[in-house]
């Protein structure tokens, strides 16, 4: 009877000891649980060296389908038409409204020629600043201006002329 009882208890206890043993193994790093075994893993030939996949995007259509199928759809294919000499809107050009033209100059600008006595009024050339068209948006300062653009439109052109100021078409 005694020998059965021993027999069960060392049997649990070598459970016991298993299970301690399984709970170390995870702490353990990957170097760590491979030393012992010759490859560590990668293998007697190819060594763990080159490119076992092929370089970059190889295999997309045979054997990396199922990552370019999962991660980029429609990568491969062609959809739609081309359209060879694509024309794209050549009518349309960067624009300025009127009440951000006078922020082109500096306010040393504006209060120079701010006195009416004088009949001077400040060049703002909007195309030396990367605009081509002015807008009729907003306000002027009732202060005379010369604005130089390709391209005005008509409420823009009206309030320029209202505040004494002219428009010049440049080329």
């Amino acid at each position: 009877m005694l020998a059965i009882i021993l027999k069960i208890c060392y049997r649990n206890f070598h459970d016991v000891k298993n299970l301690v043993k399984d709970q170390s193994n995870q702490k353990r790093t990957k170097t760590r649980k491979l030393r012992g075994h010759v490859s560590h893993g990668h293998g007697r030939i190819g060594k763990h060296r080159k490119h076992p996949g092929g370089r970059g995007n190889a295999g997309g259509m045979h054997h990396h389908r199922i990552n370019f199928d999962k991660y980029h759809p429609g990568y491969f294919g062609k959809v739609g038409m081309r359209n060879f000499h694509l024309r794209k809107n050549q009518k349309w050009c960067k624009s300025i409204n009127i009440d951000k033209v006078w922020s082109l100059v500096s306010e040393n600008v504006r209060k120079q020629f701010a006195n009416p006595a004088e009949k001077r009024a400040p060049v703002i050339d909007v195309v030396k600043a990367g605009y081509y068209k002015v807008l009729g948006k907003g306000l002027l300062p009732k202060q005379p201006v010369i604005v130089k653009a390709k391209f005005f439109s008509k409420t823009a052109e009206e309030k320029i002329r209202s505040v004494g100021g002219c428009c010049v078409l440049t080329a």
